[in-house]
């Protein structure tokens, strides 16, 4: 099973994602894909910076099993997440929402939503100072749907680190 992470910036995906990996550190049947991304990763993100050059050739070569691009920069879960899939282990990757009908159609998914509030989403986004206001508006009216017949989880990420981190746990364990 390949479990996708999507949700609005400022929802605690890689914080919910960073908690969980350390629970299941030891636990050889679940894999968290390490994304390749044209831009050096936050300190929050696990991330494997790789040129744009480096990243159009691995997706020539066949290099990914999805790749997506977003704001000019180029986002891509390596192609050996397949074996993983074939051995039966779950792979948790956090991806775009543009290309879950894709991933749909490839592999087995189940899409665990993270989000928050409005206002908790705005605090936190004017928290990380990368942004005006305008953009955190403009960010936060931005809707991307969840295609209809994909399974998915919703997480509401409002509350305590622990409580958020243990609805992930369960909806990776399915």
């Amino acid at each position: 099973m390949l479990v996708l992470i999507v949700g609005p910036s400022g929802a605690g995906k890689d914080t919910l994602l960073n908690a969980v990996r350390a629970q299941l550190a030891g636990d050889p049947q679940v894999r968290f894909a390490i994304r390749d991304v044209t831009r050096p990763p936050s300190a929050e993100e696990q991330n494997h910076h790789v040129s744009r050059d480096a990243f159009l050739a691995r997706r020539e070569q066949g290099g990914y099993a999805l790749w997506w691009e977003a704001h000019g920069l180029f986002y891509g879960i390596g192609a050996e997440v397949k074996d993983d899939l074939a051995a039966g282990r779950v792979v948790v990757a956090s991806v775009s929402r543009a290309i879950l009908a894709e991933a749909a159609r490839q592999y087995p998914v189940r899409v665990v939503e993270i989000t928050a509030s409005p206002e908790i989403l705005a605090h936190r986004l004017a928290g990380r100072g990368r942004e005006s206001a305008g953009e955190i508006a403009s960010r936060l009216a931005r809707q991307v749907p969840i295609p209809p017949d994909v399974d998915c989880v919703r997480i509401v990420n409002d509350g305590a680190v622990a409580e958020a981190a243990a609805m992930l746990m369960r909806a990776i364990a399915g």
